[in-house]
């Protein structure tokens, strides 16, 4: 059997002053934009994931603007303060009007690592149907009356917008912005990805489904609470825990395969 690459990342470069927490961290991000490349969600080089760099309640790691998704590594990722200044040297610059929502979250938010936003083509069809999000399949049961809705505003730059926004969400993690895209948010990298991977297959098979202009067959609602609530309590070994994922290692052993310069 072939071998696999480890899990294990190289030391961060020298003369950089990052903790193995925030590396591991950084590790982490840059394969979560291989991966939201790779399953094709991305909007060029535009959208965020964003990360709360570990033992810093005040700092967060973006994407460089102007990088593609699969040019993302760990090293040359930005890190930013809430209001989106760039705190350490780097060559790179970021998205600041971007950036906007993810402040907002990672401000409101304190129990939120990871926030990851997608203007998927799925993603932003349903965010523009006049009924939103419908859960049809098993994997999108899990999002069961626990999806939240952002009406568009246009580019949201404004502080009051953010604060509605922040409303809108509440304690969920996952959002339809209307006309927009998708946002979804976690403990962990890992679960912020889980979410948005799920949320993104949902949303393709709510539209295939549609498509059929068939009669669509939908469980009683207790039946999709209880599924949802299976979900959440890690039924069959697929529940979220405390952030972490059975999927994560798997995923990264993929990328290893594929590309591992995402860890460099």
């Amino acid at each position: 059997m072939a071998s696999r690459a480890p899990l294990h990342p190289a030391p961060p470069p020298a003369g950089r002053n990052w903790s193995e927490a925030e590396w591991a961290m950084r590790v982490d991000v840059a394969a979560c934009y291989r991966l939201v490349e790779h399953f094709g969600m991305t909007d060029l080089v535009y959208n965020h994931i964003t990360a709360r760099v570990p033992g810093d309640q005040h700092h967060y790691l973006i994407n460089p603007y102007g990088l593609m998704y699969d040019e993302i590594t760990a090293s040359n990722l930005v890190k930013i303060d809430l209001d989106g200044n760039i705190v350490e040297d780097t060559p790179h610059d970021i998205n600041r009007a971007g950036f906007v929502i993810h402040s907002a979250v990672h401000g409101a938010r304190p129990d939120v690592v990871s926030v990851i936003h997608t203007h998927s083509r799925a993603g932003s069809a349903v965010s523009a149907l006049r009924e939103g999000f419908v859960p049809v399949t098993q994997g999108a049961f899990q999002f069961y009356n626990r999806i939240a809705y952002h009406d568009y505003e246009g580019f949201a730059l404004d502080l009051e917008e953010r604060c509605r926004l922040i409303a809108d969400l509440g304690k969920r993690n996952a959002m339809i912005l209307r006309n927009h895209g998708l946002l979804t948010c976690g403990r962990s990298v890992a679960e912020a990805f889980r979410f948005i991977y799920y949320l993104e297959q949902a949303c393709q098979a709510q539209l295939d489904v549609m498509h059929t202009g068939r009669p669509i067959v939908l469980p009683p609602p207790d039946v999709s609470e209880h599924t949802a609530q299976q979900w959440e309590g890690g039924a069959a070994g697929i529940g979220v825990g405390t952030g972490t994922t059975r999927e994560w290692p798997a995923l990264l052993r993929m990328l290893d395969r594929k590309d591992p310069s995402y860890k460099t």
